[in-house]
């Protein structure tokens, strides 16, 4: 016998409200800087449609891994926002689901634009997806893992940290991602396990967790390995 029509649609209506929302990422990207050198030469060298096609290649990239395949898993993010904007700083710069691309570094880069553009994109989106213990994290392994996802992309600029040398494990962006390279090494999965730890704090201890070994220990033993690579 056929259910009444209404007491189909109730069925389905509350099935859906059961299962789990699939909030799918809205990707926007502007230039603002249209009337600069640096925005005349974004838009003859990689474009609008370009840059909204790389994000959401990254955007599943830094899902993937982060091993992040269910939605609670994920940081939520409505809308992630590309602006090329005219200003003196950094190459670019996010804030929250922003992230904000100097013209006037693009205007002045010397070499393959779009290859450096993609990979500024691969950091700074991971900025946007990534936990960092509620602000708890150091600046050096939040910059560090976003400088990781450059390195496993392949999109890495020249002049990418050699193995080992420099700063401490949690200073140096680009030393950083070479010592979580390592530790992935040491156990596959540890950058997307350790990442899934810093979604509401921090604690060096998540190393000795992960790995049974100190930062310090870990990172000692990584320069003695790496320490003359050059």
């Amino acid at each position: 016998m056929k259910l009444p029509h209404f007491i189909l649609v109730l069925i389905i209506l509350q099935t859906l409200h059961h299962l789990p929302a699939i909030l799918a990422v809205k990707y926007v990207a502007i230039n603002d800087a249209k009337n600069y050198p640096g925005g005349k030469r974004f838009e003859n060298e990689i474009g609008i449609p370009y840059t909204l096609k790389i994000m959401e290649e990254i955007n599943n990239y830094i899902y993937k891994i982060f091993q992040q395949k269910n939605e609670s898993d994920r940081k939520p993010v409505g809308v992630a926002t590309v602006f090329i904007r005219q200003y003196n700083g950094a190459e670019a710069i996010t804030y929250g689901e922003t992230v904000n691309v100097s013209a006037l570094y693009l205007q002045g880069y010397q070499g393959n634009l779009k290859w450096e553009y993609t990979s500024l994109l691969y950091h700074e989106l991971t900025h946007v997806f990534q936990w960092n213990g509620e602000g708890q994290a150091p600046i050096g392994l939040v910059e560090g893992m976003a400088d990781y996802m450059i390195l496993v992309s392949n999109y890495y600029p020249k002049g990418f940290a050699s193995r080992g040398m420099g700063q401490r494990w949690d200073q140096g962006y680009d030393f950083t991602a070479r010592f979580l390279e390592y530790c992935e090494g040491l156990k596959p999965g540890f950058v997307a396990a350790l990442n899934k730890k810093m979604r509401y704090n921090f604690s060096e201890n998540f190393f000795v967790e992960l790995l049974g070994k100190p930062v310090a220990q870990l990172w000692s033993e990584y320069k003695a390995k790496y320490g003359n690579i050059k």
